[in-house]
């Protein structure tokens, strides 16, 4: 992972990215994970689990924007959201941004991991996890979503990889979204985070699949993150509400309205998402057994 002053970063099982690396502030290994937090030259603090970033200072704004925006704003009236994963809190921050919320549950399984991100990665979080509509549960996912007797409007997966640890692997089984859909209103809305298509196709196609065979309406789309290496792909599926059918003034006006703001994501964007294909890399269909 780390030589010298570089950092490893393994995008594939044959391509990796080369970063410089200022300095190592958390060098651990929690119950679940091993953890790193680093200052990485040409993205700021990031969050490394199991040899995999995370979130960094400088692009993370990408990723989790994409991650909960369409999903909130796909939703009229989005009141209560889970959040499975998203330990930085840097989803959790983005969610708090919409003013119908009145209430969001992360649910982590690392809460070693929670703490260090509290302490170090303010500049993620900044203060989310002291907002008086959020609730921190320390838990496993698949067994929160079984056990628990609550009902949210919308469902954010801010996983890692399905390729990637096997932490979150359950959390990509039909088995877990079926689970998951009863968490839901009627009307509620999905959105996972699912890794790279292109380098992953296999792993990908089975993870769509499945949502396809719980949720009537299934969308993806995907966007460029510098620190992964790659086009990170994401679905966001309903049984009622279909993002593709909001416009870019339609986005806008519901950004103005909520007061929502943002850096990267807008109309335009919305519709690119939805509109732009989704890329399947035949290459790499012999590495992804």
């Amino acid at each position: 992972m780390f030589s010298s002053m570089i950092a490893i970063e393994p995008v594939s099982r044959t391509v990796n990215l080369i970063a410089g690396l200022r300095a190592v502030l958390v060098n651990t290994k929690t119950k679940y994970q091993s953890v790193h937090i680093v200052e990485l030259e040409e993205f700021g603090k990031a969050l490394i689990l199991d040899g995999l970033i995370q979130s960094t200072q400088a692009d993370e704004f990408l990723y989790h924007e994409s991650l909960v925006h369409p999903a909130l704003l796909t939703h009229p009236n989005p009141k209560k959201v889970l959040i499975i994963g998203g330990g930085e809190g840097a989803a959790l921050r983005e969610v708090l941004k919409h003013p119908t919320v009145n209430r969001a549950v992360m649910v982590d399984i690392d809460g070693e991991l929670v703490e260090l991100a509290k302490k170090y990665l303010e500049v993620m979080h900044r203060g989310s996890f002291n907002d008086p509509r959020s609730e921190v549960i320390i838990m496993d996912g698949f067994k929160y979503v079984d056990e628990s007797k609550e009902v949210f409007d919308v469902a954010i997966l801010d996983l890692t990889d399905p390729h990637g640890p096997e932490i979150a692997r359950a959390l990509y089984s039909k088995d877990f979204y079926l689970k998951l859909a009863r968490r839901l209103s009627h009307d509620g809305v999905l959105v996972s985070q699912v890794g790279s298509s292109f380098f992953f196709p296999n792993t990908y196609q089975n993870t769509l699949n499945s949502v396809r065979e719980v949720f009537n309406v299934v969308r993806e789309y995907s966007i460029w993150i510098p620190s992964f290496g790659y086009a990170c792909n994401f679905i966001v599926a309903s049984n009622v509400h279909d993002p593709a059918k909001l416009s870019a003034s339609n986005i806008d006006n519901l950004l103005r309205e909520r007061n929502v703001s943002t850096k990267f994501y807008c109309g335009k964007v919305h519709t690119a998402f939805m509109n732009l294909p989704v890329v399947l890399n035949d290459f790499s269909r012999d590495f992804d057994k």
